[in-house]
């Protein structure tokens, strides 16, 4: 056998096969490891220097990340302040109650705990749609209420089974409650749950943790001083966002006690006046602008809103003829009628255009120049000869188309317009209409037309396009009552806080006189006023008084009759009755309570608006709170005809 040789010659004549160089791969193979060091230490230069940009140039900031991760802040919710009125009553507090909430985090199947939970208590669609809301916006393991002031009862069904219901717990809360009801609930207010709406606007600072905030009245307007601040605590969580412990706390800084100028027990005359007629009796303390009571009829109660109404009874209270929601003092817009008479005459000395003196034969109509269109005046057979004083106390129609005629509406405007008609006083509530004080500017911007006289006319005795409220005929003669001295109506008579104690007054807020050439005008003015109680068409309410009131009647047409038509108001129906006017002032000589009265469809001011003034100046003057005060007997000069219902 022939013997192998590695080294052979191939007999093909191949090259023999080259012998290894073991320097070359050492070589080779140094070189390939250089590489893969100078890789990982390029690598670990990287990762130091990443190391020093983490831990030596950002430890500040990923220190914080890291303790954000550990560490939450929760919001803790104030206390809101309570409401009294001006003697301390209490308008509005908060009772301790129960909520239901549920911590989603906690719950595996919502749906089948909302359904377990409807089988022990009542749960509305609403209830559990605002849940969902809240529920994405939540931060992880907070609980989000679902159902607030839960019943004794509903609190036992739930207890027995909270073990089965993972999630769902029973909190203690404060709720708002207004202990008197419907009684002032016009001003006051009410609060309610935070909307969408709320949310998107709302300083996340300010309200986390609430759940609501005021929505009308004082509620509303004073929402800054009642909420308080929120207090926070820092609780250490783990990795899944569940609290372990609480490390640091803030408390919240409770809401202001609030006191308001209303006092209940003028509040209550007041709308216990009313209670036959829709309407609004608004009460003033002429000297500082001090609001002593707000009625507006028909009222509602405000604790069924405050963690939110049912359908059914909102839209009873919405869609009712009688409007119990309009708060009438301060929306419900109306023509003034004769009620502005004393600032026309006022005008008519201002500008010279008559005198106290001045007379007017008054045939019981008027005609415009080259005009055989009658104006009517309220008495049929006319007032004879009128001077300034006969024609505020008689409320004579004729002198006052007379004086408006040669006024012309642009002074009209601009005299009447010192005295805030036709424009918010101000008030420190939300909500306050405007109403209209007419000129030729406005109608040809709003009805494309020129003015007429018989608008200017009309507007002389607050008929036409004028329109007013209540608070703002309140405020004029309150004006009137001060002889020009005006101050800014209020509701806000102090503060409290709640841990000193110490009350904080609110300082009048007085506003640019009303002034006019000669000072005995407002004299002049003011006896016509007082003429109407002495003697006048609201002689009815003087009798017996035990002081002097300054007043003026009025009524304000809803139809208007034809020329050759009657006004008979025992063959219509209530609703087409004319609106009953009151405005007053007392005692004459020394004012402290300024009062409107408008009662919807009461027929004349004299006898269904002055009896409601008279009642509630003598509960405020005389101290009668308790008892009838004032003679509501018919006025005896033709009550049956739209002519004698001033």
């Amino acid at each position: 056998m022939k013997r192998w040789q590695p080294f052979a010659k191939p007999a093909t004549g191949e090259p023999l096969a080259r012998e290894k160089d073991n320097t070359a791969e050492s070589e080779l193979f140094f070189r390939r490891a250089l590489v893969v060091l100078f890789a990982v230490f390029l690598s670990f230069l990287a990762v130091a220097g990443r190391l020093v940009y983490l831990q030596v140039l950002n430890h500040e900031r990923f220190t914080t990340l890291s303790e954000s991760n550990r560490v939450r802040l929760q919001p803790l919710p104030p206390t809101r302040g309570f409401i009294f009125d001006r003697n301390g009553v209490l308008l509005a507090d908060n009772l301790a109650s129960y909520h239901l909430e549920i911590t989603r985090e906690q719950v595996k199947d919502l749906d089948t705990t909302l359904a377990e939970l409807r089988q022990r208590i009542e749960l509305t669609d609403a209830d559990i749609e605002r849940y969902r809301k809240l529920a994405r916006r939540a931060p992880p393991y907070t609980g989000v209420p679902l159902r607030f002031r839960l019943t004794d009862e509903e609190i036992a069904r739930l207890a027995v089974d909270l073990y089965r219901l993972p999630g769902v717990d029973i909190k203690a809360d404060l709720t708002r409650r207004y202990p008197l009801g419907p009684l002032a609930v016009h001003a006051i207010g009410y609060v309610g749950r935070i909307d969408e709406n709320e949310l998107r606007r709302l300083d996340p600072g300010q309200y986390s943790g609430s759940t609501h905030i005021g929505k009308t009245g004082v509620e509303r307007s004073y929402e800054d001083l009642l909420r308080g601040r929120t207090g926070w605590q820092q609780v250490e969580t783990n990795a899944e966002g569940r609290p372990l412990r609480v490390l640091s706390r803030t408390p919240p800084v409770p809401g202001q006690h609030i006191y308001l100028s209303i006092d209940v027990r003028l509040q209550a005359v007041a709308e216990k006046a009313l209670e036959d007629y829709n309407g609004a009796i608004v009460a003033l303390d002429p000297r500082n602008g001090e609001i002593l009571a707000l009625a507006s009829q028909p009222t509602y109660d405000p604790n069924p809103f405050v963690n939110g109404i049912d359908f059914a009874s909102y839209r009873l209270l919405n869609t009712s003829k009688d409007r119990p929601l309009l708060n009438r003092a301060l929306r419900g817009i109306y023509p003034p009628g004769s009620t502005v008479k004393p600032l026309m005459a006022l005008a008519g000395l201002e500008y010279g255009e008559v005198n106290r003196y001045s007379g007017v034969f008054c045939p019981g109509f008027y005609r415009l120049p080259g005009s055989s269109h009658k104006f009517r005046d309220w008495r049929r057979g006319g007032h004879g000869s009128v001077s300034m004083d006969r024609a505020i106390a008689q409320s004579c129609d004729v002198y006052f188309y007379n004086l408006a005629f040669n006024l012309g509406i642009d002074r009209i405007h601009e005299f009447l317009d010192r005295f805030h008609l036709g424009r918010p006083t101000g008030v420190d509530l939300p909500g306050e209409k405007s109403a209209l004080l007419p000129s030729q500017e406005w109608k040809r911007r709003v009805h494309k037309h020129a003015w007429f006289a018989g608008d200017t006319i009309s507007a002389g005795i607050g008929q036409g396009y004028f329109l007013t409220t209540p608070l703002q005929l309140a405020h004029a003669t309150a004006v009137i009552s001060q002889r020009g001295a005006d101050f800014k109506p209020r509701v806000l008579l102090a503060t409290e806080d709640p841990g000193t104690r110490i009350k904080t007054p609110e300082v009048p807020r007085p506003l640019p006189p009303v002034t006019v050439k000669n000072p005995q005008f407002w004299d002049t003015v003011i006896a016509g006023m007082i003429h109407v109680v002495e003697g006048g068409t609201a002689h009815r309410i003087g009798i017996g008084a035990k002081y002097r009131i300054a007043g003026k009647t009025g009524t304000a047409q809803v139809f208007t009759v034809g020329q050759n038509e009657r006004y008979n108001a025992s063959r219509l129906a209530r609703h087409l009755l004319d609106h009953a006017l009151f405005v007053a002032f007392a005692p004459a000589d020394d004012p402290r309570i300024a009062v409107a009265v408008i009662a919807e469809h009461g027929g004349g001011g004299s006898k269904t608006a002055a009896p409601m003034a008279r009642k509630v100046m003598d509960a405020y003057l005389l101290d009668k709170y308790d008892q009838p005060a004032a003679d509501g007997a018919r006025d005896t000069q033709g009550d049956a005809q739209r002519d004698g219902s001033e």
